[in-house]
């Protein structure tokens, strides 16, 4: 089973996934003419846009939601495992395709509030699942849709967090390869299944307060190591693009170079074109689609170019051995362990609890919304959720005891499905995108505050659930 999980992961990031990615990316960048650089500082400025209802979601709550699901383990482990197993350059394909990457996050996200439905509240909501119904008539590849991003945020990546999360504890003296992942992998089930079921709030409350601030924290202790060992920058960066331009060895066995492991795990942290964003940013009250689309792209940065560098760069200065046999948090722990001795692995076990038990709950956010779409946009009975939060449970006490490979190749591959779906619906739509762009653009340089009418560019708004 893992040889056909790691053969299918490979056939289907190279060459399937990566082509598709990287065209997209492309040509939505300069289909919008580079919207994701020329645009950022108004990116920026929309983040901190009060919303005219204060009753309704605003843009930078969208936003939150957004990132934090894509804040979390896959920042410290994933840069890590990619860098011990892939190479160095692994970072600078990470920072690529999250330039280009950002494109994808832009037109999915725009397209959502383009689509987006209007809900007894006045507020609203929608997704791929919405658009590719609404727009492509295809109510069936929606539901398939639906379907793989449940084997996603279910499945594929509870299962990964929860096997980051126990290796973090390889580091202290007690851990015992047989009975420490069964432990820790019973204790996370059952606080995850509790809080699922109704209990726990104010753990949940609490962690939702405490992550943010420990993902501002890891940076500066990031800044801290990286400046302790401030003479070694230069031999770092010189690491990273010696190692991402070195094609010999990329194209000499391209499954497991730099380049595929810094698209694959750059894709994993940032979620950019896989169609998670947009349920989210369907759920902002803004004037104009493209604000949302804007924000998200912010989202992108802060995950990448942000928490994702921080890591690498961190473990790259501190000059600890890259090898196979440190990759995951061990890597992250020995570069902090150059500058805070036994402190190091202290806080990235805290960080790594904290994220992950919110990721995991993040994960079941989205899948609420695709049982809600699956159930005829109605949520699934009482019944049915309990069982359903059962087997959640499960999954999560699994991916405790499961191997490596297997954790990351089921996370990969389920991505990888949704992207397929995602990524080519929104090429086939992504005119609309445009044109919204360039509407609200015209109206800017208008001195406008822009107000999006579907009518402005080209759509009836009959078809359109909640603008007119």
């Amino acid at each position: 089973m893992l040889t056909l999980l790691e053969t299918i992961d490979n056939i289907m990031y190279y060459p399937v996934l990566i082509l598709v990615m990287a065209a997209a990316g492309l040509y939505f960048t300069i289909r919008t003419r580079g919207v994701q650089l020329r645009l950022l500082g108004e990116a920026c400025r929309l983040i901190v846009e009060k919303p005219q209802d204060k009753q309704h979601v605003s843009s930078f709550q969208a936003l939150m939601v957004s990132t934090a699901s894509r804040v979390g383990t896959g920042n410290i482990v994933g840069v890590s495992t990619a860098i011990c197993l892939g190479g160095p350059g692994s970072v600078f394909w990470m920072w690529l395709m999250c330039i280009i990457g950002a494109s994808s996050a832009f037109v999915e996200s725009t397209l959502a509030q383009i689509y987006k439905r209007k809900d007894r509240d006045g507020g609203c909501y929608g997704g791929p699942a919405y658009y590719i119904e609404q727009a492509l008539h295809a109510p069936g590849l929606s539901m398939l849709f639906c379907v793989f991003l449940i084997a996603t945020y279910a499945v594929g990546f509870n299962l990964l967090c929860s096997y980051n999360l126990q290796s973090t504890f390889a580091a202290y003296s007690f851990y015992d390869k047989k009975s420490t992942p069964l432990m820790i992998g019973c204790v996370l089930a059952l606080l995850v299944g509790w809080c699922l079921m109704g209990g726990g709030k104010k753990i949940i409350h609490l962690t939702e307060v405490i992550v943010p601030f420990m993902g501002i924290f890891y940076v500066i202790l990031s800044l801290i190591v990286i400046f302790a060992h401030v003479g070694r920058i230069p031999v770092m960066f010189g690491m990273i693009f010696k190692d991402a331009f070195n094609f010999r060895a990329i194209f000499g066995g391209i499954s497991g170079s730099c380049m595929i492991y810094g698209i694959k795990r750059g894709l994993y942290s940032n979620e950019a074109g896989v169609g998670s964003a947009p349920n989210a940013s369907a759920s902002a009250n803004v004037t104009h689609p493209v604000k949302q689309g804007l924000v998200q792209t912010v989202s992108v940065y802060i995950d990448t170019m942000l928490l994702c560098t921080a890591t690498a760069l961190m473990c790259l200065s501190s000059g600890v051995e890259i090898s196979s046999e440190v990759n995951g948090t061990p890597y992250v722990q020995n570069a902090l362990s150059t500058v805070f001795g036994p402190l190091g692995p202290i806080f990235i076990t805290a960080a790594m609890i904290l994220f992950a038990f919110t990721t995991l709950l993040g994960n079941l956010y989205y899948v609420d919304n695709a049982l809600i779409y699956m159930n005829r946009k109605k949520r699934p009975s009482d019944r049915f959720m309990r069982i359903f939060y059962a087997g959640c449970t499960l999954i999560i006490f699994l991916g405790a005891i499961i191997p490596m490979s297997a954790a990351w190749a089921a996370a990969d591959i389920t991505m990888g499905l949704m992207t397929l779906i995602n990524l080519p619906c929104c090429l086939l739509l992504c005119e609309k995108a445009i044109a919204a762009l360039f509407d609200y653009e015209k109206q800017k340089a208008a001195g406008r505050n822009p107000e999006f009418h579907a009518a402005d560019i080209g759509m009836d708004p009959d078809r359109l659930s909640f603008w007119k």
